[in-house]
This record gives C-alpha cells, structure tokens and sequence, in this order.
C-alpha cells in the first residue's frame, strides 16, 4: 500500500488548539465495523459503549517538561533542548536547535546553572546525547526549569499544563502526551469501574516519533521509531481472564495497542508480564491479536496513527469516518475530539 492512499483534505482550523475546559465534553463519533455505521455523541457517553465483564486499557505514562531552554557555557548563544529517552543514568538522547552549534565537547547551562548538560555523541538523525550534571533529583530540576513539549500543530500556549496530562498519569518518561487518554475524568473512571468494567494499565513512553512526517511512498518501506513499554503481570492476568471470560478489550489510544499487540505478538496471543522496546508497526493485513475496540483522537493525514486505526476495521470505512467528522466540524489532533472504533470482532 502506499502512504498516499491515506491522504484527506483537512481544513486547518479544525486543529484544535486548545484543550475544552470539561475533558468529558469533546464529541464522540462511534465507528461501528461490524455494523457499517457511524454514530455521534459526547465522551462522557462512553459509558453506555462499554459492558460489564469488558477491560478497558490505559496508558498511564506521564508528560515530562522534556523543553530546556539553555545557552552555551562558551558564547552564550541560545540553545534549545528537546528530551526524547533516558539511555543510561544521566545520559539521555535528546533533540537541539539549532543543532549546527552543538558539537561534542559542548556544555550547555539552564536556570544560572541549576542544570548542566555536555554533548558526548551525535546520532545519525542529527540527534544529541548529553550527560546531565545537577545537584539533587533530576526529575525535579526538570519540573522546576522544562516546559512541557507540546506538539508543532499547537501554536497557543497552553495555560494549565495538566491539561497536556491525563488524570492517571503516573510513569515518568513521555515527551507526548497519550491524547485519546485526556477526555476522561477521575469521575467517569469511576463510573466505568461501577459499571462492572475492569480498568488496567501499561506503560509505553511516547517519543516525538509519533509526529514525525511518513517520508517514503510505500508503507513497506517505512521504518518506525522505537519506544520503551511495561506490561505487568496483574495487567497480564486480568486481561488473559476477560478475554477467556468472553469480554471485550478496548484500549485507549495507539500507545496502549501498540503495547498490547507488541506483547501478545511475542507470546502467541496471551499477554504476560514484559518490558522492553517496540517499533510495531500496524496497518491493514495486520491480524490482531489481543484488543477488539480502540478509543482515539482523530489523526493526521498520512500518518502511521491513521495506518493503524485503519488496520482494525479498513481504510475506507477509517476514511468515510474522518470525512463525515470533518463535515460535522470535529476537533482534530491532540487537545481534539474522540472516537470509538468497534472492530471487526467486536
């Protein structure tokens, strides 16, 4: 298939740029495979999708304020510092502009001095590692000087930064917040869990690959960028006993499926506790093998995220979705609308 076969016509302005004061008040448009239709609600109607006996499946990695703005130790020139992936201790990998300033050897200082970092390697993509030098608990010198990294089609700023944060976010280590997960609420949660729904968690720290452009013209040829996942075995377990039980599995976002489809791929269909790094790659022909149901935001043309929603039901029914959600003026991207995609086997 080629990349152009997932192109659509998206008026700019349906971007939306910031997110709605109630998370739970966002449209929701219900993609039914199965029964080829289309419906439309609010998020907080989610509710009356779900069954007891069913698992609903949620990525609680949490939005580092991954931005350090910086200068160079020498000049004094101004450098700006995106972290991607803790490798090792203090070192991590990270993105520079501009990056032509930054060579091996050079150190840059944030907040005075508070923070240190000094590049010891360039990556092929013209990525930085740097070893940080601090004094305290790294994580809260970042919260303490990083802004949060919000993706290239937002152009507001975002006045509350917990908004760019789900309300179950625990795990450290994201530089892109898990979007589908932003419209619930700690009530709605509840209400899920009374309803007889069983609630779990994985972890899948997301990197800014996710917004990186599809640059070759067949799918087949397109690599993805990897990403650390955590599976445990009390997830494991009640996963394995709701689909033994006849339940549906309905992950929310493309985090948590790829974390899903990633482990049960390695262990022939069952899920046990694992961790490690996925580049899964997900699109039509693909046969999954763990989640019946997905809840998503609504993505960008051409993008490896359209790729995989599509890959649960089809391209066209994807396509006819997004049309009739551009028509009806759905939100778009991160702080946008949902969907409830029912898959084949739902």
């Amino acid at each position: 298939m080629r990349v152009e076969d997932f192109d659509f016509d998206l008026p700019e302005e349906l971007i939306a740029q910031t997110p709605l004061l109630d998370r739970t008040s966002s449209k929701l448009l219900i993609a039914d495979y199965p029964k080829k239709a289309y419906t439309h609600n609010h998020f907080s109607a989610i509710l009356d999708e779900l069954n007891e006996g069913d698992c609903l499946v949620l990525n609680d990695t949490k939005v580092m304020p991954a931005r350090l703005m910086g200068v160079k130790e020498e000049t004094g020139a101004n450098v700006e510092v995106l972290l991607l992936t803790q490798i090792e201790g203090d070192h991590w990998e990270t993105l520079v502009k501009p990056a032509k300033r930054v060579k091996i050897g050079t150190t840059i200082v944030f907040g005075d001095g508070l923070l240190r970092a000094v590049c010891t390697d360039i990556k092929e993509h013209g990525g930085r590692i740097f070893r940080f030098e601090y004094d305290g608990v790294f994580f809260e010198v970042l919260d303490q000087l990083g802004e949060m990294p919000l993706p290239p089609y937002i152009h507001e700023k975002l006045e509350n930064k917990d908004r760019y944060q789900t309300v179950y976010a625990k795990e450290q280590g994201s530089a892109a917040a898990p979007t589908a997960g932003l419209h619930f609420t700690e009530n709605l949660l509840s209400d899920i869990r009374a309803k007889g729904v069983k609630i779990a968690f994985v972890t899948l720290h997301v990197g800014l690959g996710t917004f990186r452009p599809v640059s070759v013209d067949s799918i087949d040829d397109h690599e993805m960028h990897s990403e650390f996942y955590r599976l445990s075995k009390e997830t494991a377990n009640t996963i394995n006993e709701v689909k033994e039980a006849g339940g549906k599995i309905v992950a929310v976002g493309t985090t948590s499926t790829r974390t899903l489809e990633t482990v049960a791929s390695k262990f022939n269909g069952q899920l046990q506790e694992d961790s490690g790094w996925t580049s899964i790659f997900i699109y039509p022909g693909y046969e999954f093998k763990c989640i019946d149901g997905m809840i998503t935001n609504f993505h960008l043309p051409k993008s490896t995220l359209v790729m995989l929603v599509s890959a649960l039901t089809s391209r066209d029914f994807i396509l006819s979705a997004y049309k009739e959600a551009i028509d009806l003026r759905y939100r778009f991207f991160s702080f946008g609308d949902a969907m409830f995609i029912k898959g084949r086997n739902y």
